[in-house]
């Protein structure tokens, strides 16, 4: 028999603020209902029954295809905040202590453009006891493993069939009677990122920022770490503070440590893919990553990322340039790729364009401008607008027969790497606004191959600038606002309602 906590019953609501705090009040007690069996299943008491906590969930009944208040400039012009039609609409929800402003804002625009109630309450799906844990809990290391097996009989665990990506893909179908998706994830789906983003980048989900830059190489890491301590030394910094992994953070002079500070510890190795956040109070400052090499790693990241609800993401990497007219340091904007990256084919297919953003486009080539003061012919011929080609193979030029290099000639591609096209493609997969901004660090097709020597040379030469670039283009795109951002170009026919 299950171990529930007490019944909380829908109620409806006309004031978002009142709908998220009864959101705040469920999921809480359902929390602590996890916690508290969980400290007694560790210290040995046999449990009255099958450990249940259910997630919060917030739906709408709209009778209408029109919207409430079209004539309205400010809502009309955004992409989301509406359903596609007449219906029933609901999703699960987790963690409003880290997304309560994004579900404030949500539920806003939903009743501002429909004009209706929102109907808040406790759902069937249960909270897996592994999402219900603390920051700092490491409850399962005190327990013996036949003690730790017994679990799967006593609480819920993840199921992965509650937390696919089907909503994204476009491929979700609900059953009749089933409600229509609100969101692209789940609550699970939301829990489960959290949990991986934390092992990826050693780093707390709540630091993320609404602007992500991503690069495989560590030395723009060591130049953002630069920049960043330079920023907090600066008290009048429009950045309040610096985290590294290990939740290590270093404050703005003159600003006070915050409750939770002094328990960052630097970790004794990197973790895979290392995250660093240079905060502004607003959230939107900037977060940056090192995916390290390869597609596969783009994927894994930018999967997880996504939950959070980025406003835009941007790679700043280097390529192998193809054309005999670039010259090692010059940049390429990409406005289009070639996915030889094959990880996302099952979920977005190749015949599924992967079209350039005018807004990042704009900025990145503005912000080359500024960096580089480079204006007309001079900017053209550092940067080259066109193709990039991204590829799971890494010596793709060995394969014989030249067949590579034929397929990229005739895509007209410019430059290539490893996971441009990756980043780009979850971008559109999941509504986050994309771009990419490479440098080239050779040309393998005309004997330009890195050289140690070279290689530290081109490193010196052009890392800060380029890192400069891309945080230039962030202070661009937050000054145009997000309106313009999230545009209805990465957006489906029936789209989901939450940005």
């Amino acid at each position: 028999m299950p171990y529930l906590p007490p019944f909380i019953a829908p109620t409806r609501y006309s004031d978002p603020a009142a709908a998220l705090a009864q959101v705040r009040a469920i999921y809480d007690q359902q929390i602590a209902h996890l916690r508290d069996a969980m400290q007694r299943y560790v210290a040995g008491e046999t449990l009255p029954g099958h450990v249940r906590a259910c997630y919060p969930f917030v739906r709408i009944h709209t009778d209408t295809v029109a919207r409430a208040i079209l004539e309205t400039p400010d809502i009309a012009q955004l992409s989301f905040g509406f359903v596609a039609g007449p219906g029933r609409f609901e999703t699960t929800l987790t963690r409003p202590d880290l997304f309560g402003n994004y579900y404030l804002e949500q539920f806003r625009l939903l009743m501002q453009n429909h004009d209706v109630e929102l109907e808040v309450g406790t759902s069937a799906q249960p909270i897996p006891i592994h999402f219900s844990f603390a920051e700092n809990d490491h409850i399962e290391g005190n327990m013996t493993a036949a003690r730790r097996m017994l679990m799967r009989d006593v609480f819920d665990l993840p199921d992965l069939g509650a937390m696919d990506d089907g909503i994204a893909n476009g491929t979700y179908e609900p059953l009749p009677g089933e409600p229509q998706p609100l969101s692209l994830f789940t609550a699970a789906r939301v829990d489960y990122s959290l949990q991986r983003l934390r092992h990826y980048t050693g780093t707390s989900p709540h630091w993320f920022q609404n602007f992500v830059l991503f690069t495989n190489y560590q030395f723009y890491i060591d130049e953002f770490v630069r920049l960043g301590h330079e920023a907090m030394a600066d008290p009048n910094s429009e950045y309040i503070a610096f985290i590294e992994p290990g939740n290590v953070v270093t404050r703005r002079t003159g600003l006070p440590a915050a409750e939770g500070d002094e328990l960052g510890v630097p970790p004794p190795r990197l973790p895979q893919m290392p995250g660093y956040h240079l905060l502004r109070a607003d959230h939107s400052g900037i977060t940056m990553v090192n995916i390290g090499v390869g597609p596969a790693n783009a994927k894994n990241i930018t999967d997880h990322i996504a939950v959070l609800r980025p406003h835009a993401w941007v790679m700043l990497g280097h390529c192998a340039g193809l054309r005999n007219s670039q010259q090692l340091g010059d940049y390429v904007l990409a406005h289009g790729y070639v996915r030889e990256d094959h990880v996302l084919d099952e979920e977005l297919p190749l015949w599924v364009p992967i079209p350039a953003l005018a807004e990042i486009q704009v900025a990145l080539e503005k912000a080359v401008a500024d960096v580089t003061h480079a204006v007309g012919p001079d900017l053209k011929r550092i940067m080259r607008t066109g193709t990039v080609a991204s590829t799971d193979n890494r010596n793709w030029e060995l394969l014989p027969g030249n067949q590579p290099q034929r397929r990229f000639s005739q895509s007209r591609a410019v430059a290539l790497d490893m996971e441009s096209a990756t980043i780009a493609a979850n971008g559109f997969r999941f509504r986050v606004p994309y771009g990419t901004l490479l440098c080239v660090s050779d040309k393998p097709l005309h004997g330009e191959i890195k050289l140690p020597g070279m290689a530290n040379h081109f490193y010196r030469e052009r890392v800060d600038q380029h890192l400069r670039i891309g945080i230039r283009a962030i202070e661009l795109l937050r000054a145009e606002g997000i309106t313009q951002l999230h545009s209805r170009k990465l957006r489906s026919f029936s789209e989901v309602a939450f940005q």
